[in-house]
């Protein structure tokens, strides 16, 4: 009895204190306190998906390894923007009516695609979109020439993106993940993991503002445990 009397006491005086805290320090959820997106485009129609800051940022770290004959996905944009001395550009994609495509294939089942081809391969944003994880890296592992690199980036959240025939929206990743993930494939030593956002960008990102709407600040702070989005560079070797 007098256990169960001393332990609603310490629960009232950590509600008390709890109390007191969110007085001191009012939660102000301002535009965020709505049931549906502030854009339902990412932010890209108020300014630069925040999402997109954090890939950027990434690509320009690794763009001297943007070399010599590269793959991207889609079109050749990242490419071309921080390619250096490209020789060759190739643009994957699974859609054959994407005109820009100069490899129409299935990540997953490319074996049409020939082994030891690219320097380089800029892969973003796209392993979301393939159910079979493991079969798309292992021809990412294949295609790539000996000392290649690959350069990954996937979302840890986000909204699910409108389910086509084309694009179905299967996973969510974490640092853990994509480290277990590529290590399987290329070794342990040749995979480097790194995360980029904080609570306050998942949050503004999930809710559809832009990076334009946060300070340098507020985008530079990294938080392990609230990313926004996961890197991943494998070299073969």
């Amino acid at each position: 009895m007098k256990q169960l009397v001393k332990r609603k006491s310490i629960e009232r005086r950590k509600s008390l204190k709890q109390y007191l805290r969110r007085l001191v320090r009012p939660a102000w959820l301002g535009t965020i306190r709505r049931t549906s997106p502030v854009s339902d485009h990412y932010g890209r129609d108020r300014g630069t998906p925040i999402d997109r800051f954090y890939i950027e940022r990434f690509l320009e770290e690794h763009q001297q390894e943007i070399h010599g004959r590269v793959l991207e996905v889609k079109d050749r944009a990242y490419v071309d923007r921080y390619g250096t001395n490209v020789e060759h550009c190739d643009v994957l994609d699974i859609d054959p009516a994407n005109s820009k495509a100069t490899i129409v294939a299935d990540l997953s089942a490319a074996e049409s695609i020939s082994a030891d081809r690219f320097d380089c391969f800029v892969l973003t944003q796209t392993l979301q979109f393939i159910y079979n994880l493991r079969g798309a890296i292992i021809h990412c592992h294949r295609i790539l020439r000996p000392q290649g690199v690959l350069l990954v980036t996937v979302p840890a959240v986000g909204r699910i993106f409108p389910n086509d025939t084309i694009n179905p929206d299967y996973w969510r990743f974490t640092a853990s993940s994509c480290l277990a993930l590529f290590a399987e494939v290329f070794g342990p030593e040749h995979v480097t993991v790194q995360t980029y956002g904080n609570v306050l960008t998942e949050i503004a990102f999930l809710t559809g503002l832009a990076c334009e709407e946060l300070s340098r600040h507020e985008l530079d702070a990294n938080d392990e445990n609230f990313p926004v989005v996961v890197s991943v560079r494998a070299v073969k070797r």
